[in-house]
């Protein structure tokens, strides 16, 4: 098989992430500055709205955390991966395409959440599908197109959205028809783009179904904890996952309220984070290429002191040109630290509980997501300034370092 030439069953996999990373695009960007504008008609100051924000993020974080082991390990029985993933595929769709609909703040981050624990549920699924779909020599590369292909493809219909919002009165039609077009199409984006991966995906690992299949998962899913306990590699990576993917998936998260409470303008946030879909593309593309020539473990290592410098250098942030700088930063590391984590964990694992780990490898990445999002909210409160949630991301990033280099010493076996 020629290593760089992708499969149509890897092919398929990818799709999904072009497909849901419409939705990210819009949590990263539209989203966050749409709910902070509604909110302050309502009479919320920034600073409330920004915590309120990571709350509604949280709550949808810690949702899926508790629910993610229990639908991994039902989810690895013959015949349930594919049924539980196109139903939560399913939620976020549908949420995305509601929430053009609540005029009331809070109305509207109830929406938002339900959506997102579709969105976030839905991965458990799709990552543990990796096993299916790809060998061990080239996972890395396959996880890393996914992630770039999904940063170029979401620009699609983002660009289309933020043309609508943008030139809706030139166009005749209200800025609130136009966030309703662009959830919608969005929403669509996502679904049309997914159905190659519904016909065709075959769970090629799995546990066998019995009379009593969700009684049964319960027991796995009981005995997994104690596998963990003895399988220290695995263990000790998930705790330098749960730290340094924390300060990952707050500033992916609160980019945008964060620029938007230091002054920068809507537009230049936006059309920053449009770079950074851009520039993500051809990084993470590249990263995966390096994987062939260099572990990934090694790899990761960089990307987290890279990550580290830049919540450092997002303490001065205060200008526009200096948030783009920013966006750039991140499109570098950002795909690349999210895919080899991925690839490197699904190496790591018994491939017919795929499911099972990647639910607690769920658990430990979205309850870094909700920690890192509280203490932001919190902080950003306590202190009435979103720089104190910085440090805290900061010191994330030191402490998954060094458990990180735990792991690998720890190690005997190379990936």
């Amino acid at each position: 098989m020629n290593k760089s030439k992708l499969t149509k069953e890897e092919k398929h996999w990818i799709m999904y992430d072009i497909g849901n990373s419409a939705f990210v695009l819009l949590v990263s960007t539209i989203i966050p500055i749409y709910f902070k504008n509604m909110a302050t008609k309502g009479g919320i100051s920034a600073s409330d709205s920004t915590a309120f924000y990571s709350y509604a993020i949280s709550i949808s974080t810690i949702i899926v955390a508790l629910l993610g082991p229990f639908l991994g390990t039902v989810a690895d029985n013959k015949g349930f991966k594919k049924p539980l993933f196109t139903f939560f595929m399913m939620m976020g769709v549908i949420g995305c395409a509601s929430l053009s609909i609540p005029k009331i703040w809070i109305v509207f981050l109830v929406v938002f959440v339900i959506a997102k624990v579709g969105f976030s549920a839905s991965l458990i699924f799709y990552d543990s599908m990796l096993i299916d779909v790809s060998t061990d020599e080239r996972m890395d590369n396959v996880s890393s197109q996914g992630y770039a292909w999904g940063y170029i493809g979401s620009c699609i219909p983002f660009m289309v959205s933020l043309l609508l919002v943008m030139f809706s009165t030139k166009i005749g039609i209200s800025t609130s028809l136009a966030m309703t077009l662009a959830f919608l199409l969005n929403a669509i984006w996502w679904l049309v783009v997914t159905l190659p991966l519904l016909k065709n995906y075959k769970q090629n690992y799995y546990v066998e179904k019995t009379k009593t299949p969700v009684k049964d998962s319960v027991k796995r899913l009981e005995k997994i904890w104690s596998e963990l306990r003895n399988n220290r590699k695995v263990l000790i990576f998930l705790i330098a996952f749960f730290f340094y993917i924390d300060g990952v998936y707050t500033i992916i998260e609160m980019a945008t309220s964060y620029g938007k409470d230091v002054g920068i303008t809507d537009n230049s946030m936006l059309f920053a984070l449009l770079l950074t879909q851009i520039v993500a593309f051809p990084c993470a593309i590249i990263f995966g290429r390096l994987s062939r020539k260099i572990e990934s473990d090694k790899l990761i290592k960089v990307c987290i002191i890279a990550y580290f410098f830049i919540a450092v250098f997002a303490l001065q942030l205060d200008t526009a040109w200096k948030f783009w700088m920013l966006a750039v930063l991140v499109a570098v590391f950002q795909g690349a630290i999210q895919a080899l984590s991925r690839s490197y964990f699904a190496k790591l694992i018994p491939k017919d509980k795929a499911s099972e780990y990647f639910g607690i490898f769920d658990i430990f990445g979205k309850g870094a997501s909700f920690v890192g999002t509280t203490l932001m909210g919190i902080s950003t409160q306590i202190f009435d300034s979103s720089k104190a949630g910085i440090v805290v991301i900061a010191v994330m990033f030191v402490i998954g370092y060094f458990v990180f280099q735990v792991q690998n010493k720890k190690s005997n076996v190379e990936i």
